[in-house]
């Protein structure tokens, strides 16, 4: 088979399969290079038809995750609470709390900084000033 660009879905499932035949081949021999220009190849197809979603709006990560797992609403029941929870956050009309993304994170294996959202600036620390009196002498 020869190497070309992927362009679609045939190919990219082809590319993959034939990805996992060179698993085992050794680097700098001819199946190790054509591992690695195959590699290549499929995280580029990657990168353009099925970006990441930036860290910043964690329902974004979960569609995305659900997706390209073909989980549906309730296979994430155990990890939000209930289908009522499960729809609320996906809605964004509740937030993720802390054991939610812990059970998100345990259970799929989704990183926990993506599930968490936009970093909030730092509250500036505010000097409190003591003032001590001292008697007169």
């Amino acid at each position: 088979m020869d190497i070309k660009p992927i362009h679609n879905e045939v190919d990219y499932q082809a590319a993959l399969k034939e990805i996992e035949n060179l698993m085992e081949s050794m680097p700098g021999t001819p199946e190790g290079d054509r591992l690695d220009i195959l590699v290549t190849l499929v995280e580029a197809y990657e990168a353009k038809n099925f970006p990441i979603p930036e860290p910043d709006d964690p329902v974004e990560v979960l569609e995305y995750y659900m997706e390209s797992r073909g989980l549906d609403r309730s296979e994430l029941i155990p990890y939000l609470g209930s289908k009522e929870r499960v729809s609320e956050v996906l809605n964004r009309k509740r937030g993720l709390s802390l054991e939610m993304i812990r059970r998100l994170h345990a259970g799929l294996g989704i990183p926990a900084d993506l599930i968490m959202g936009k970093p909030v600036s730092p509250i500036p620390k505010q000097h409190s000033r003591r003032t001590v009196s001292h008697p007169r002498i």
